[in-house]
């Protein structure tokens, strides 16, 4: 994930970047885009090198510990659950537990945990070989200063897909827009790709919150499983 400075200068940069993009003809929706998968329109950076998911199935478990006051541990588990599920549908199951109910949970689980020191100042990073997934409770304090109106639940969410998508095995960001798994640049002058840049000033935060067709399509591929049921 970028860091909490990068993810404000954002609102402006997306208002300049639109008449940049390299875009398809076609006129579409960002729920277009989030649902459809058109033939060759999977693409990456380049910035890492896909792997099959970190095991199969798999287990997840949150430790609230750390965690900002304004979430609770509910929420956060949800966001947790919902973001399991969603990469579930591309063919590893995944479970998730609190550390309460850790005590019966195999080794090889996934700790998802709140760290200042691990994240390194980011909304969140995943660690495939250690197998954790840790989120900033600086970076979500600096959103909550800079942008009060903002839900924030919304880019927990957002991390916590973005970030298990790696656990799942897409290790490089994927060059459009709107996938969860994406970057928006690749800090080269090069910008990720979408159908119609005029739907990209209508959202200060055009990435998915959630997995898209292409983050799940190459979810399958990297995992040996068939692109479709």
């Amino acid at each position: 994930m970028v860091s909490a400075s990068r993810q404000f200068r954002r609102a402006v940069w997306h208002a300049l970047m639109a008449l940049a993009l390299v875009t398809p003809t076609q006129a579409s929706t960002r729920e277009e885009e989030i649902a459809q998968c058109l033939p060759g329109e999977v693409a990456t950076w380049g910035d890492g090198r896909d792997r099959a998911a970190v095991s199969s199935p798999m287990v997840l478990v949150y430790d609230h510990r750390a965690a900002p006051a304004w979430f609770s541990e509910g929420e956060v588990f949800a966001a947790i659950e919902r973001a399991a599920q969603s990469w579930s549908r591309c063919g590893i199951p995944a479970r998730v537990a609190r550390t309460s109910d850790a005590a019966g949970i195999a080794p090889g689980a996934v700790s998802i945990r709140w760290s200042d020191t691990d994240a390194a100042g980011n909304f969140g990073l995943a660690h495939f070989g250690l197998r954790w997934l840790v989120l900033g409770p600086a970076a979500f304090q600096l959103l909550r200063t800079r942008n009060p109106a903002h839900d924030a639940r919304e880019t927990l969410q957002m991390v916590i897909s973005h970030e298990m998508g790696h656990l799942f095995g897409l290790m490089a960001h994927s060059r459009r827009c709107v996938d969860v798994t994406s970057s928006y640049d690749n800090g080269k002058g090069e910008r990720c790709l979408l159908r119609n840049p005029s739907e990209l000033t209508r959202y200060t935060e055009y990435r998915s919150t959630m997995p898209t067709a292409c983050d799940i399509q190459r979810c399958k591929a990297v995992n040996g499983l068939p692109a479709k049921p």
